[in-house]
């Protein structure tokens, strides 16, 4: 299951509006928008209130979630589907890295980052993870 807040610049009363969504895939591949609602920032109590209205409806707790690294989503699942791993997006954490370097190195490094993420298995991941800090880390 992927999840995230979308922000709007839109306005409802006082808040801006923050849509949580949740997106599954089935063992066949096929991904279905499972949840959709409006929310308070990307609070727990949000998160909250959206996990357990999809156990209440069915869902049982699914075997991987994959967010980005706002808190409430993970405290939410870790209290209604505890046994859910956990794993953070690739793109934002991509996205992160990138806007902490200079943009003269952003293409290389996206490259890099690229090497890491598509590593056939664990071994060539932590590869090119050390080439990666080697090449774009603290100096």
């Amino acid at each position: 299951m992927w999840v995230d807040g979308i922000h709007l610049k839109v306005r409802l009363e006082q808040d801006k509006v923050c849509l949580l969504v949740m997106v599954g895939v089935r063992a066949d591949g096929n991904k279905e928008l499972v949840a959709l609602d409006d929310g308070h920032r990307e609070s727990t109590e949000s998160w909250l209130d959206l996990l357990r209205s999809c156990k209440r409806r069915g869902m049982r707790g699914p075997v991987l979630a994959v967010g980005d690294g706002a808190l409430g989503f993970w405290a939410a699942l870790r209290e209604v589907f505890p046994d859910t791993r956990e794993q953070r997006c690739w793109f934002h954490k991509i996205a992160n890295v990138l806007n902490a370097l200079p943009k003269s190195t952003q293409p290389g490094a996206k490259a890099a980052l690229a090497e890491i993420w598509n590593a056939e298995d664990r071994k060539h991941a932590e590869a090119a993870a050390k080439a990666f800090t080697t090449a774009y880390g603290v100096k």
